[in-house]
């Protein structure tokens, strides 16, 4: 799948700008502000519906505008015309496939994947858990509408239930049937959602490794481990998950929160069999965050039969030179990227191809190709 061309309306510093892509490595140069990375949210949008800087869409208008509007024509498994538009005075979104409007926008989720690279991974690696599941969960997602839907159904029921466990605290109810009855939803879509994870897991590690081995030779060995239900055995999921539910229900209705779950597990990060978390240099962290995206690339490309968008936001200035030369490297295997630099004062690692394409971006929104 590639991206001809984007149109960006009313976004952010963008008021009216247009960009034609070529099918291989896109460089978007710029100063600082010009809006290098809107470009990259933008091609986020269009693939998933949704920004990727911002969880308000409100917050990516144009200062002094009313509405922002985006359209890109993708070219893959289908030739498809997308557009997204958003208007403040009707704090609506709406999105358009070929001129027709998509009802739910989860029907989007996959169809057009899409893989990004920022300097925000820093909190997948050293950040709380919940940055973790997220990771995994958007991945999963892009490849198995099943996960999806199963990961819509749970979180409906984490809201549900929540909801009840602060109405039993409040009416001092000790016993509840309809409790029991959420249990069971929880501990069914949980017990699926973890079997999907650990099949994950278990067959992600070989993309990491691959693409580790691309950046790092074999000078490290990395590794995933999925931390579920506190550490329950994988053959008594559903035993042990009513278990944990027993033992912490009067905890759960004291703070009116699911404590137990799926939602709550976390993914281990490790180097040569240690902690990277822990005891991980920056420079490893960011090796590890890039290998991450790269192995997601390979991922989505495989089970969906869709080379993804590859979208990396300022990712060379915190790497030094000789891993900068390998990811550059490793670029050219990929179909479309989408590369933001601030400028070309030092770019002698870039290994840049014949069909590469320089797109240059003033702070009046100008552009140029070189």
């Amino acid at each position: 799948m590639f991206l001809s061309s984007i149109s960006l309306r009313n976004i952010r510093k963008h008021i009216s700008t247009k960009i034609e892509f070529n099918n291989k490595l896109n460089y978007i140069v710029g100063g600082n502000g010009v809006g290098k990375t809107t470009i990259l949210e933008s091609i986020y949008y269009l693939c998933t519906t949704k920004s990727c800087v911002t969880s308000t869409d409100s917050e990516v208008v144009k200062i002094g505008q009313n509405s922002f509007s985006i359209q890109g024509y993708l070219t893959g498994l289908t030739n498809d015309n997308v557009q997204v538009s958003y208007s403040n005075s009707e704090n609506k979104k709406v999105y358009l496939l070929n001129n027709k409007q998509v009802a739910r926008f989860s029907a989007i989720i996959g169809k057009f994947p899409v893989v990004l690279l920022s300097p925000a991974d820093h909190s997948i690696t050293q950040g709380y858990p919940a940055e973790r599941r997220r990771f995994v969960d958007s991945v999963i997602s892009q490849a198995s509408r099943t996960y999806l839907n199963l990961l819509i159904d749970y979180n409906r029921i984490l809201k549900q239930r929540s909801y009840l466990l602060n109405r039993i605290r409040e009416n001092n109810i000790k016993h509840d049937s309809e409790l029991s009855a959420w249990n069971k939803k929880m501990v069914d879509s949980g017990v699926e959602i973890i079997m999907h994870r650990k099949d994950f897991v278990s067959e992600f590690e070989s993309y990491i490794s691959e693409s580790y081995q691309k950046i790092l030779s074999d000078r490290e060995e990395p590794n995933i481990r999925y931390y579920f239900l506190d550490g329950c055995c994988p053959d008594d999921l559903e035993s042990c998950f009513e278990r944990l539910l027993d033992q912490r229900q009067d905890d759960e209705i004291r703070r009116g929160a699911n404590l137990v779950g799926p939602h709550r597990d976390d993914f281990i990060f490790e180097i040569n069999g240690i902690s990277l978390k822990s005891y991980g240099s920056q420079g490893q962290h960011k090796t590890f965050q890039t290998v991450l995206r790269f192995a997601e690339f390979f991922y989505l490309k495989d089970k969906t039969g869709n080379s993804p968008l590859f979208l990396l936001d300022d990712v060379f200035g915190e790497l030094d030179a000789e891993r900068a030369a390998a990811i550059s490297d490793y670029l050219s295997t990929v179909g479309q990227a989408f590369i933001t630099l601030t400028d070309f004062g030092n770019i002698s690692f870039l290994k840049m191809g014949s069909d590469d394409r320089v797109i240059k971006i003033t702070v009046e929104g100008n552009v140029s190709y070189a």
